[in-house]
């Protein structure tokens, strides 16, 4: 209910570069609505919604929103629970996202299958220094 609240006030919002909600349990619902108010956002720089209990669907729902947020360097999802099919929907949307420069992902039960396609997807991130994938269980066969 909050993160809805706040998605709403956040709505068209053209001069907000920074925005950081870790650890506030807002979950897939809260990830939904803010996606929704973020998208075709381009001034927004960092975003953090570390520790938050958004899974699979949440990323889904903010992946939709990244695609279009060009301006955004860093980005924090780090200890939330988006697992392979969450890396999925991150790794369409990071393509096109070249001025990124700081991606935590770690604690996110993440597989093989997951650092997979992301692997795929940071090859062409040309701009990104720190990556952070620590605590998921990527294993040998995600780490090839």
């Amino acid at each position: 209910e909050g993160a809805r609240a706040l998605a709403d006030a956040l709505k068209g919002n053209a001069t907000l570069t920074e925005l950081n909600l870790a650890d506030n349990k807002i979950g897939d619902e809260g990830a939904r609505a803010l996606a929704d108010a973020l998208k075709g956002n381009a001034t927004l720089t960092e975003l953090n919604l570390g520790y938050n209990r958004i899974g699979h669907e949440g990323a889904r729902a903010l992946a939709g929103a990244l695609k279009g947020m060009t301006a955004l360097a860093e980005l924090n999802l780090g200890g939330n629970n988006i697992g392979d099919e969450g890396a999925w929907a991150l790794a369409y949307a990071l393509e096109g996202m070249t001025a990124l420069t700081e991606l935590n992902l770690r604690n996110n039960n993440i597989g093989a299958e997951g650092a997979r396609v992301l692997s795929g997807t940071l090859e062409g991130m040309t701009a990104l220094t720190e990556l952070n994938l620590r605590n998921n269980d990527i294993g040998d066969e995600g780490a090839r």
